[in-house]
């Protein structure tokens, strides 16, 4: 990606998850990063496309930052992405995951950018699945209930409804996997599904 691109590319990412991508015109991104219109359509073709790999590369710095996070874990692997969660939103994401937002204002299942959105999620689920499988009997119910608290708690921190939502979120996961039948198995070092690439 030439520098211009990429000054295009941070420009739109910041106007987006501020702003909303509905709101958020062309002009404005080719004024923000100080290019033209014309480089823009010729490195990205349409908005659409910038709106795909606005949320492709928020997906991809979200997995290597998590990557992180995993690999120092001393506690149940599965914690951590709470903790890391917590530290990505007071840095990246004070207005809530860029992947719920986009999904409010991207319903339609045939925009180029939906299946970046629901693989995402789709994505956590098979994470949270794994990391739990050697201390469940029940990986993928307990799996679809992290997934409910983690989301939840973004959403609960995108809003202020109260402080600290993501460490609530941790306590319960913590609590939930204490009462786990499979409780005190070793966890092995897992790979998080697909492997490291980012909302």
């Amino acid at each position: 990606m030439t520098p211009a691109a990429s000054r295009a590319l941070e420009a739109a990412g910041r106007l987006f998850y501020e702003h909303g991508i509905h709101a958020v015109g062309v002009d404005l991104i080719a004024a923000e990063a100080g290019v033209t219109k014309k480089t823009l359509y010729d490195r990205f073709g349409s908005k659409e496309q910038i709106v795909v790999e606005y949320l492709a590369d928020r997906d991809e710095r979200w997995r290597v930052f998590l990557d992180g996070y995993l690999d120092a874990a001393e506690g149940p692997r599965v914690l951590a992405v709470f903790d890391a969660s917590r530290a990505w939103a007071a840095q990246h994401s004070p207005k809530g995951c860029g992947m719920v937002n986009a999904h409010a204002e991207i319903s339609d299942t045939s925009h180029p950018a939906h299946p970046i959105i629901i693989g995402q999620k789709e994505w956590m689920l098979a994470l949270f699945t794994d990391l739990v499988r050697d201390v469940t009997p029940d990986a993928d119910r307990m799996g679809q209930t992290l997934l409910l608290l983690h989301e939840g708690a973004l959403v609960a921190n995108g809003f202020g409804t109260f402080p600290d939502a993501i460490g609530h979120a941790r306590d319960q996961a913590a609590a939930l996997l204490a009462a786990s039948p499979g409780h005190g198995r070793a966890v092995p070092g897992e790979e998080a599904p697909g492997g490291s690439v980012l909302g």
